[in-house]
């Protein structure tokens, strides 16, 4: 006997807008999995290890879809992503406990996806964790550069109060990166060195 799909009209005003928005995460391949809390859930509690298989495959498969996270509302392309057969895919979506369980349709611009709770959790837990590496990567970057442009300055004999002062040496690569491309060599240095002395950013001739 098959099982045919359920027809319904839907308003999309009337469905809620993705959260995340029109996501994509480059470079985007380990995610949390937090084995507790589906080991007491009632998809592994109810649901059978065919369905618990294909539900966790789709967990994963939201990860690689454009938003990110999403799956579409679709019988065919749902079964071929996970080389079901369409009728053996529509049977398993007809159970009390089905793989799409705990999914709900969002609007995703003009279109409509599947989204579902526990995925977008952990994806706004991974942009976090990508916020905050790129946070700390981009201050050991400047750090390393404001050490170059000291180490540089210092080679052309700037001399130790002047390399201290954070005011000045901030200001000196501020100039550097909207003068210079490329990277820093001797003569980038000695323009901004001539640069800083000409707008009297160290004051007396002495501070330096």
């Amino acid at each position: 006997m098959s099982v045919m799909p359920k027809i319904s009209l839907i308003d999309m005003d009337d469905l809620p807008e993705y959260e995340l928005g029109d996501i994509r995460l480059e470079n985007h391949f380990f995610v949390a999995w937090h084995f507790s809390r589906w080991l007491n859930s009632e998809m592994h509690l109810c649901a059978t290890y065919e369905v618990q298989g294909i539900a966790r495959a789709l967990f994963d498969l939201a990860h690689m879809q454009s938003p990110t996270g999403t799956l579409p509302d679709d019988d065919v392309q749902l079964s071929r992503l996970l080389r079901l057969d369409i009728m053996r895919w529509r049977e398993l979506r007809a159970m009390e406990f089905g793989p799409l369980r705990g999914w709900f349709r969002v609007r995703c611009g003009d279109r409509i996806r599947l989204a579902h709770r526990v995925v977008i959790e952990v994806l706004s837990d991974a942009m976090q964790r990508r916020d905050e590496r790129e946070r700390v990567a981009g201050e050991k970057a400047v750090a390393m550069r404001l050490k170059r442009l000291r180490d540089g300055l210092r080679g052309l004999g700037l001399n130790d109060r002047a390399l201290a002062d954070n005011v000045l040496i901030e200001r000196m690569d501020e100039w550097l990166l909207e003068h210079v491309s490329g990277q820093r060599r001797v003569p980038a240095y000695e323009r901004v060195l001539a640069f800083a002395k000409q707008q009297g950013w160290f004051g007396r001739p002495s501070n330096y």
